[in-house]
């Protein structure tokens, strides 16, 4: 009986967390489909459902231009996901496998410059991207790419404590049947770690999607290189925000669409991983 209570009241918290949590996601989808545009309105359930909010993020593009700054956000997270992935895993594995000198202060500073906010050091990133000539035209996009992935590979901690489980031997007797170390790490690191693989692509790839502060210093007022968050922070500005309100609920709905795909593609080859890490 005892167990009972104690079970029943556990689910009792849960579920008010839970709806505590999905609330404001609730009221969001639900104000992407509002008629009534506007902010100050004294009900929560729409009195009529439209998707003309939605039609106006890509039809509307005179003043937000709201497509080509889901494709400026797109083409950047892609490219800064696969370029920082690639650093992340390549600097573990070699914490995790190599031997070589200055390898443990390495680690340390790189856990010491861990602690500090990457937005502290964003002016002098700025300054030396203007010194570059990347901060006009085209290259903006290049600019907040390598923003995104430079730096990467310090934040291998993670991902090296996963390749530490892997066992030695198996990398040993590869190297002894005469595997290079990139083939040690392709052939067999990388299948028995799938798991922090797919975090460390779902981290890399949520990094730039939803930055704000360094594409605001970057970017700035050139609109035709906005990303979707200074997009959806510009459709609450005052002279917007009217008109634009129910819109920008259904511009945050439709910003974590691709996140949802990308998580549930990415579900799979988790759950496989894991699988395969058991049985080896």
């Amino acid at each position: 009986m005892k167990r009972k209570v104690k079970n029943i009241i556990i689910h009792v918290i849960l579920a008010i967390l839970a709806v505590i949590w999905l609330f404001p996601i609730f009221w969001v989808v639900m104000t992407s489909f509002r008629k009534e545009s506007g902010v100050n309105i004294n009900y929560f359930f729409p009195k009529e459902l439209t998707f003309d909010n939605y039609t106006r993020l890509f039809t509307d593009t005179q003043v937000i231009n709201f497509p080509r700054m889901f494709v400026n956000t797109l083409i950047i997270s892609i490219f800064s996901c696969i370029i920082a992935t690639t650093f992340v895993l390549c600097t573990s594995y070699c914490m995790s496998r190599l031997r070589f000198k200055m390898r443990k202060p390495f680690m340390n500073l790189a856990m010491i410059l861990g602690l500090f906010p990457a937005f502290m050091s964003m002016v002098a990133v700025y300054f030396i991207l203007k010194l570059a000539g990347l901060t006009e035209g085209g290259l903006i996009r290049v600019a907040l790419v390598l923003v995104y992935s430079a730096g990467a590979g310090a934040g291998f901690y993670i991902a090296k404590g996963f390749f530490d489980t892997v066992p030695k031997s198996l990398t040993e007797a590869a190297i002894l049947d005469g595997c290079t170390q990139f083939q040690v790490f392709y052939k067999i690191i990388c299948p028995l770690s799938k798991p922090i693989i797919v975090y460390t692509i779902l981290t890399s790839f949520l990094g730039p999607w939803l930055d704000f502060i360094f594409v605001k210093v970057i970017v700035g007022a050139k609109d035709e290189y906005w990303t979707v968050s200074v997009g959806l922070y510009n459709m609450l500005e005052r002279e917007f925000i009217q008109k634009w309100y129910t819109s920008w609920a259904a511009g945050a709905v439709l910003v974590s669409i691709p996140i949802a795909i990308l998580f549930l593609i990415m579900q799979r080859f988790y759950v496989d991983g894991m699988s395969g890490a058991v049985k080896g």
